[in-house]
């Protein structure tokens, strides 16, 4: 028999809770074991009940649905909400997800698209667990575990999507193959890390590591530094005034980054478009540089150029590999002109999608979190995977709720 999945039902108005209850009542594989009619008793249940999936209406009089997901969060964080709402305004989905909520569903909706949402989220936090479990159990001590990967995500032109890509990169890496993941902004006059995440601009930076970095030592307090995103990846932001920029000097920054590659999967640098000092040393040691090109003829001369300058450096071929932004596109130059002229072959390719990308660059929420299906954040998965490898294996089924319980707590502490 497959596994019961758990469905607690919060919403203010009693005809509703009955009125879902009765279409969940008909699923083999669902089980309704409670409903609440506000936010305070939807945590007080969920503490109680632990159930696996929460849907919780987004307006109710005591606690709104999305402050009651927010504390959900951090007291019952294996609880996954789907968030009800006769609104769909992309304010109410974008501070949905923020709060922690993995669908949104806009009433009136169909019983299949009810039971679809709920199983597809029990699914993926399934998956995420698992992978949770294998990563913790393979854990080794910090003076033992392998570096990280750094991963330079760069583009000799700029407009041609390099920072939408890293943070893509970076959420995908973290939410579908079970990495752990630190994206630093290096980009340090112009930093838009912030605005894709919809991040406090208030929040510590860079900058403020500028008297630590001054020493010999390694940055002892980065932690604090770190602001962790409630996709699951942190973030290094980029100062927040561009004549900060010049407190960061290079030999800092290889400090920063060595020190992150240490506790980390995968550390993805978005860097600026321009040669200078501090975006060669981050090139320099990156083990990987994923270079953005899209179908314009300026875009493609100055890859030309990297390319012959990255030679001259030294940095071997697997090293550099060309991503083909907005592949789709028709400018009148074929893939095939692009591979000609610059003398090699694009290594990956991702689509382009203006509607998805541009409508959630605007709601600050990655289009891989609000359109996961989409044809553009396949593409970014497929290069996640071929930079941090495919995802991590789950464990064999596991033996008695106990364990599964015990897993639950102690592994989903990282949810924000």
């Amino acid at each position: 028999m497959p596994d019961q999945i758990r469905v607690l039902i919060v919403d203010d108005i009693p005809e509703t809770r009955d009125h879902l209850a009765k279409l969940l009542g008909f699923e083999a594989d669902i089980e309704v074991v409670g409903s609440a009619a506000s936010g305070a008793e939807a945590l007080e249940f969920a503490t109680r009940l632990l159930p696996d999936v929460v849907l919780m209406d987004i307006n109710m009089p005591d606690m709104d649905g999305i402050a009651a997901t927010e504390l959900l969060s951090a007291r019952v964080p294996a609880a996954a909400v789907v968030m009800m709402s006769v609104q769909g305004e992309s304010d109410y989905l974008r501070r949905s997800m923020l709060a922690g909520a993995r669908e949104f569903l806009v009433k009136p909706f169909s019983s299949d698209e009810l039971t679809a949402s709920i199983r597809q989220v029990y699914a993926r936090e399934r998956e995420k667990l698992d992978r949770l479990v294998v990563a913790t159990a393979a854990a080794l001590p910090d003076d033992e575990r392998p570096a990280g990967r750094i991963v330079a995500v760069f583009s000799p032109k700029g407009g041609v999507g390099r920072t939408t890509i890293a943070v893509n990169l970076a959420v995908a890496a973290a939410q579908e193959l079970g990495r752990t993941v630190v994206l630093v902004d290096a980009s340090f006059q112009f930093g838009d890390v912030g605005i894709l995440l919809n991040l406090n601009p208030k929040s510590k930076s860079i900058a403020d590591l500028a008297p630590e970095l001054e020493g010999a030592g390694e940055p002892e307090s980065l932690d604090t530094f770190v602001v962790t995103h409630s996709s699951g990846i942190q973030v290094l932001l980029a100062p927040p005034s561009p004549e900060m920029a010049e407190l960061i000097h290079p030999a800092g920054l290889k400090k920063i980054l060595e020190t992150l590659r240490r506790t980390h999967d995968l550390v993805v640098v978005d860097c600026s478009a321009w040669f200078n000092d501090v975006t060669l040393g981050v090139l320099d040691l990156a083990d990987v540089i994923l270079t953005l090109l899209t179908l314009e003829i300026t875009s493609i001369k100055n890859m030309r150029l990297f390319l012959e300058v990255a030679e001259q450096l030294g940095y071997e071929k697997e090293k550099v590999q060309l991503v083909l932004n907005r592949a789709d596109s028709t400018l009148g130059i074929r893939v095939a002109d692009v591979e000609h002229s610059i003398g090699r072959t694009i290594d990956h390719t991702v689509v382009s999608d203006g509607r998805n990308v541009v409508y959630a660059l605007n709601r600050g929420v990655p289009f891989f979190l609000s359109n996961r299906e989409a044809q553009v954040s396949q593409d970014v998965l497929r290069l996640a995977e071929a930079i941090a490898g495919p995802r991590r294996e789950a464990l064999p089924e596991r033996a008695g709720e106990t364990h599964r319980a015990a897993a639950r707590k102690s592994l989903f502490a990282w949810r924000s």
